[in-house]
C-alpha cells in the first residue's frame, strides 16, 4: 500500500515526539535532533528551535531535567497519561478505552514496558503506525484514535511541558509537540 508524503511526514513527527519523551534522548537521538534546521513556517520554526537546543545540549543536564519533569522523587512535575489529565487519577477509563482501541488493531502492550498505554510517547507512537499505516486499520481509525485518545488533553500536556521544563530541549519539545497536535486537529476537523 502507497503511503502519501504527507503522512509519512506527519509519522515521522509521531515518531519524534514519541522518541523523545518516551526516554532521555541518548546520543544518536541528540545527533540526528540535532540536524533539524526548520524554515519559516511555524512548524519549521519550532523543527529548528529543537534542532538549536539538541545542539547545545547537555546530556546530564537533560537526564535531570526529564527526571524532575517526568519521574521524580514520588512524582515528576507532570504526569504525561491521558488518564491522569482527563480525571486526574492514573490507570481510570481513558486508559481502558486505549486497550479497547489497541486490541481492535491487534496490539497489546510488550511484557518489557513498564508505562501504562495511555502514556503520551505510546499514543504517539501508535499515531505515527497509522499516518504510516504501518497497521492495518479500517478507514476514519486514524482520525478516531487521535479524537479520542491524543485530542482532549494531549496539547494541554505539551503546554504544560514548555513551562515546567528546565532545559531548552524540552521546552522545545513542548512547542513542538503543541503546534503540531494544533495542526493535526484542525486538519481532521477539515476531513469530510
Amino acid at each position: 500500500m502507497r503511503v502519501d508524503e504527507i503522512d509519512l511526514l506527519r509519522a515521522r513527527h509521531y515518531d519524534l515526539l514519541a522518541t523523545v519523551l518516551g526516554r532521555v534522548p541518548c546520543g544518536r537521538v541528540l545527533a540526528q535532533v540535532s540536524g533539524l534546521h526548520g524554515d519559516a513556517t511555524p512548524l519549521g520554526s519550532a523543527l529548528g528551535a529543537l534542532g538549536r537546543a539538541a545542539r547545545g545540549a547537555d546530556p546530564q543536564s537533560l537526564e535531570r531535567d526529564h527526571f524532575d519533569v517526568f519521574i521524580g522523587v514520588g512524582r515528576g512535575k507532570l504526569l504525561p497519561y491521558a488518564s491522569y489529565y482527563l480525571t486526574g487519577f492514573l490507570n481510570e477509563r481513558p486508559l481502558a478505552r486505549v486497550r479497547e482501541d489497541l486490541a481492535a488493531l491487534g496490539l497489546e502492550r510488550s511484557e518489557s514496558v513498564s508505562e501504562p498505554e495511555d502514556h503520551a510517547a505510546i499514543l504517539l507512537e501508535v499515531m505515527a503506525g497509522l499516518a504510516s499505516a504501518r497497521f492495518d486499520a479500517e478507514p476514519g481509525f486514524e482520525q478516531r484514535f487521535f479524537e479520542r485518545h491524543l485530542k482532549p488533553w494531549a496539547r494541554r500536556f505539551f503546554e504544560d511541558l514548555e513551562g515546567a521544563a528546565g532545559t531548552d530541549f524540552y521546552r522545545a519539545v513542548g512547542a513542538l509537540g503543541r503546534l503540531f497536535l494544533e495542526i493535526e486537529a484542525e486538519a481532521f476537523a477539515m476531513d469530510p
